[in-house]
């Protein structure tokens, strides 16, 4: 079918409709510069290491990142969004200037990142670690060490260059499954925030 991109769910076969994945999708607008894109990141990991999640990020193949965080398989779709929206609100309450959680795309700061919860509904995929993206460069959505944030460039991760990253340095997501977070947190700061969904 001229498959370029991979993008599965974050569930499986096990039961569909039970998560196991919440995505964290740091999609920047398109003015925003890449710097704060990364300061957004490390909020978002300033806030996981304090709820004691741990995130595994990854390049998007575009201007984006993309941290994943095991959770156990006991919640809806629904009930996951919800707790990604929370998770947004938060890293929006402390990066007022970079981040936001605006639905609507013509309203949103073209300088700033959207924080994307809306990636944890049902139906909805983004390209998975490895995956090659549609564009003439080539780019890869890859595995990246939090350390390696502050200087890393996404549009060196291409068809020719991931391969020899991926001999030298590994899979860096291999230990996503040995790890599993408790969203009851989130799902409290929720109810806390009166968090709805209307969309």
């Amino acid at each position: 079918m001229s498959t370029v991109e991979f993008h599965p769910w974050n569930s499986r076969r096990a039961d569909v409709e039970k998560p196991d994945e919440w995505r964290i999708d740091i999609d920047p607008m398109p003015r925003c510069p890449m710097e704060r894109v990364k300061h957004v990141a490390l909020v978002v990991r300033e806030v996981l290491v304090e709820l004691g999640a741990i995130g595994f990020i990854k390049t998007s193949g575009g201007d984006g990142l993309h941290i994943y965080v095991r959770i156990p398989p006991r919640w809806g779709f629904g009930q996951l969004r919800r707790a990604a929206l929370a998770f947004a609100q938060e890293i929006e309450r402390r990066a007022p200037d970079d981040a936001t959680t605006i639905w609507w795309r013509k309203d949103r700061d073209p300088e700033k990142v959207f924080v994307d919860f809306n990636q944890n509904a049902r139906d909805h995929t983004i390209a998975c670690a490895y995956s090659v993206r549609g564009v003439s460069s080539g780019r890869v959505s890859t595995p990246i060490a939090w350390e390696e944030l502050e200087t890393v460039d996404p549009s060196e991760f291409t068809i020719s260059t991931v391969p020899a990253r991926f001999a030298k340095l590994g899979d860096l997501h291999a230990g996503i499954d040995e790890t599993s977070f408790d969203i009851t947190p989130l799902i409290e700061w929720a109810d806390r925030d009166g968090v709805e969904l209307t969309k």
